[in-house]
């Protein structure tokens, strides 16, 4: 279980999730606190996507609690999500609209009481200014990911979740979102939750990272804790490949968030 952050704006304990007999998510606590950026990670297979749905209260968990910004899914997800921006480098955008276009709907969707201004602020944010005129359709898929981070970050929430943000990116365009981030984070306080495969992005990106391995936690801590004498690949590679607890167990940052699996081999979400 992670240490509860003085003031967190996400707080999800004992989350389960099963799908007929096999629990892909079985008791995950995560907590984030206000402007701290956070790794969730873990091999395919290990229940990073279920839970991440259950955060974001687009499924119901069976069993445990979220909680986004004091307010309790699913009962206050309307509330809750005024908080909550998200982005994905798979997520689509309207090939006819222009960027402009399309951040104005969202801005409007959001609320903003002057979307147009919300939108070249977040823009500008990210060096991408430029791009304001642009057919989405022209956009390359580095600048479609930075246009989607811009549109999940217009209203200014609390906590910003980013799953995969980085993916099929080359690595200037990587890094120029990598630093965004950042800079978005210290300046404005805002939180990130982050998964990604990149081991080494979330080193240089989070400051706290939660494995999960077969629907549990069985790491929390900061990168440098949980990698010890090795490294976050390192570790994600003895987790990938099912290799005996004892291998997990030497890294500093497992100890007692370490636990088996159900079952080897078993699918999970």
């Amino acid at each position: 279980m992670g240490t509860l952050p003085s003031h967190p704006v996400l707080v999800a304990r004992g989350l389960v999730k099963a799908y007929k007999r096999v629990r892909a998510v079985d008791g995950v606590d995560i907590t984030v606190g206000a402007g701290e950026r956070v790794g969730l990670l873990g091999p395919n297979g290990a229940g990073k996507t279920t839970t991440l749905l259950m955060l974001l209260g687009a499924i119901t968990p069976d069993d445990g609690t979220v909680e986004i910004a004091g307010h309790r899914l699913p009962r206050q997800r309307s509330q809750a999500m005024q908080h909550v921006g998200f982005a994905a480098g798979y997520l689509p955008l309207p090939d006819r609209l222009r960027v402009r276009e399309v951040l104005g709907i969202f801005g409007r969707l959001y609320g903003i009481d002057d979307p147009t201004e919300a939108a070249q602020t977040a823009l500008e944010r990210f060096g991408v200014a430029h791009l304001g005129d642009a057919m989405c359709v022209e956009l390359s898929s580095g600048q479609r990911t930075i246009v989607g981070i811009v549109k999940a970050i217009m209203h200014h929430p609390r906590l910003l979740v980013l799953d995969e943000p980085t993916a099929s990116l080359d690595p200037d365009v990587a890094l120029r979102v990598r630093t965004g981030l950042q800079s978005l984070s210290d300046d404005e306080g805002i939180a990130l939750l982050v998964t990604s495969h990149n081991m080494v992005e979330v080193a240089e990106l989070c400051e706290r990272v939660v494995f999960v391995q077969g629907g549990r936690v069985v790491a929390d801590g900061t990168p440098a804790d949980v990698a010890g004498d090795g490294s976050l690949e390192d570790f994600f590679l003895v987790l990938a490949r099912n290799e005996e607890l004892d291998s997990i167990g030497s890294f500093r940052g497992a100890g007692s968030h370490v636990s088996a699996s159900d079952d080897e081999g078993t699918a999970r979400s």
